[in-house]
């Protein structure tokens, strides 16, 4: 294509809104433009990018088996209603109505839909296992839209769906779609790492991996092993725990501990604790209450720790959790926030072990202005409910080996879910099993966000001012820059270099525009061709200026150039 007549409009200045270098790069190089927050238009480039995206994605979920279709956006509230997640997704679920007050929502994930239609479809064993997929575009009502592509409120996603008679055939259809995604995540020239992981809102009764792209501006956190394969996110992320038994034998005998309340006027806080009672954060108790569906809770943690109420929510097998708020700590405990202790609290207490281990620690005295010395943890309070409910921490060590645990920041580019029954039971949802019996599908859920990959590679492919695109989705594989069009030879070179390659079935881009040489090599560090062929004075005696992916000029023949370029595009 010559970039006389490309829609491409580039941007000098970095976007004021533009945090992420992704967002900024693709801003800047006429890649996307917003329409509203976390709403975008892909321009000509981007859309060239992203349908490369898809069109991988759809080789590799077509060799895994796997079938396409398209389902509608627009889904009935009903059916939402009917698998019990109308209420769950909460006010990222967007809702409207038809002229006839009928409602419907736009969405977000598609279980309820491909449920409802395998439902209608299948209704024996013998057309199972089956896989469905389609990419299409998705709907949230994201609070905070941010980072571009990376957290929009319209966003492209492929979706997957097996069906499977029993656990051991969705065994087989998780392995094949996890195998499937680690083909597609290295095609596109990633660093990445699948990580254990919570269902969230799609739910489900197995296992869940997620793929995390690496990277500083990641909104998720990775947690792995220095030593092992262990890896999950930080909602999901274990630790060893020492037996609170023999931690608190270790620590010796408790006899003739006992509390002591203490005035801590105008100290609420852990830190003002520590500054006012002159002690360590790790000999508190930090006491928090929180609302669970329709009830009140307190969960115990160490002082320096925090509360991780993904695991709360696992559990206590809940719908919703939520801190709450400054009039129902009131209630419950007498005191205003900051004040809350475990001692003769009236509600269900989840202890973190390293809590359970403590011989002794500081809390709350559920009064204002007070708190308690020399608690002890199994006998002034309970231990009846003690397990893991915080988040990992710098220091920690891998509940499987026992080394230390790193930590990463990560971008979340697919998930992969064991759903079970979840909706099928919940849409009565059955097949016909070999002996006349009716029996529920047994699914698995594969998410990729594809607009959310594109930034991902951006953010990973960007080197100082310089955008390189890997070869496989490069909007255009070779970037032909003649320094002067005015100039006859370097004109009459790059045309013939540009009808060469084009005849080599290679994407090819020509500036054929008449405009300043820096200009033009702006323009192409933004437009990131993986090759850049750089036609200078060289080109009277036949030499160009070799540009790859590292940024290296290499002055070299026109025949020599076309062979690295065909070895380049052999190679992926």
């Amino acid at each position: 294509m010559k970039q006389s007549q490309l829609f491409m409009s580039t941007l000098r200045e970095v976007p004021a809104e533009a945090e992420a270098l992704s967002h900024q790069q693709l801003l800047r190089g006429g890649y996307i433009r917003q329409v509203a927050a976390g709403i975008y238009t892909y321009l000509p480039l981007g859309w060239r990018v992203l349908r490369k995206i898809e069109n991988i994605i759809r080789q590799e979920m077509n060799a895994s088996g796997a079938q396409e279709l398209h389902m509608p956006a627009i889904q009935p509230a009903e059916l939402w209603k009917e698998s019990g997640r109308y209420d769950v997704y909460g006010p990222e679920l967007i809702r409207l109505y038809d002229r006839h007050e009928r409602e419907f929502v736009l969405g977000p994930t598609h279980e309820e839909v491909i449920t409802s239609l395998v439902r209608q479809e299948v209704s024996s064993y013998r057309k199972l296992p089956v896989n469905l997929y389609q990419i299409q575009t998705k709907y949230r009502d994201e609070r905070r839209p941010r980072f571009g592509l990376l957290r929009g409120r319209e966003f492209i996603m492929k979706d997957a769906y097996s069906f499977d008679t029993d656990w051991e055939g969705l065994d087989h259809s998780y392995r094949n779609m996890y195998s499937t995604y680690e083909r597609i995540f290295k095609r596109f020239g990633l660093r990445f790492k699948a990580v254990e992981a919570d269902a969230g809102a799609i739910g489900g009764q197995g296992e869940t991996h997620e793929f995390m792209a690496l990277a500083e501006i990641g909104e998720d956190t990775i947690v792995s092993c220095s030593s092992c394969e262990y890896a999950a996110n930080l909602e999901q992320a274990q630790m060893a725990v020492i037996d609170e038994a023999d931690r608190r034998a270790s620590a010796g005998t408790d006899e003739g501990i006992s509390m002591e309340k203490i005035a801590t006027p105008n100290v609420k806080s852990i830190q003002e604790l520590v500054e006012f009672l002159q002690v360590s954060s790790h000999q508190l108790i930090k006491t928090l209450l929180y609302k669970v569906d329709d009830k009140l809770i307190a969960v115990l943690v160490r002082g320096d720790r925090e509360v991780n109420e993904v695991k709360v929510k696992s559990y206590l097998q809940a719908e919703a959790v939520e801190l709450a708020d400054a009039g129902e700590v009131q209630r419950a405990t007498g005191a205003p926030t900051g004040f809350a202790g475990p001692v003769g609290l009236p509600l269900q207490l989840l202890v973190d072990h390293e809590v359970a281990s403590m011989l002794e620690g500081i809390t709350g005295a559920n009064e204002v202005d007070m708190h308690l010395m020399r608690v002890r943890p199994g006998i002034d309070f309970s231990l009846e409910q003690t397990g893991d409910f915080r988040n990992a921490a710098e220091g920690d060590r891998c509940p499987r080996c026992g080394e230390s645990l790193l930590f990463h920041r990560g971008i979340e580019l697919g998930h992969v879910f064991k759903l079970g029954t979840k909706y099928s039971d919940a849409l009565s949802a059955t097949y016909v099993d070999a002996d006349g019996r009716e029996k529920p599908f047994v699914m698995g859920c594969y998410g990729i966000g594809v607009s959310r990959v594109m930034a991902a590679i951006a953010e990973q492919s960007i080197e100082g001012e310089r955008l390189v695109w890997p070869i496989s989705v490069a909007p255009f594989q070779v970037h032909i820059i003649p320094v002067s069009v005015k100039d006859e030879s370097q004109s009459a070179l790059a045309e013939r270099l540009y009808r060469d390659l084009t005849d080599m079935r290679l994407e090819v881009l020509l500036d054929d525009r008449d405009e300043r040489a820096g200009v033009k090599f702006k323009d192409g560090d933004l437009l990131g061709a993986p090759i850049r062929i750089i036609v200078g004075r060289g080109a009277v005696s036949g030499e160009v200026e070799f540009m790859g992916s590292d940024g290296a000029k290499v002055s070299m023949s026109v025949a020599d150039a076309l062979e690295r370029i065909r070895e380049a595009s052999l190679a992926n």
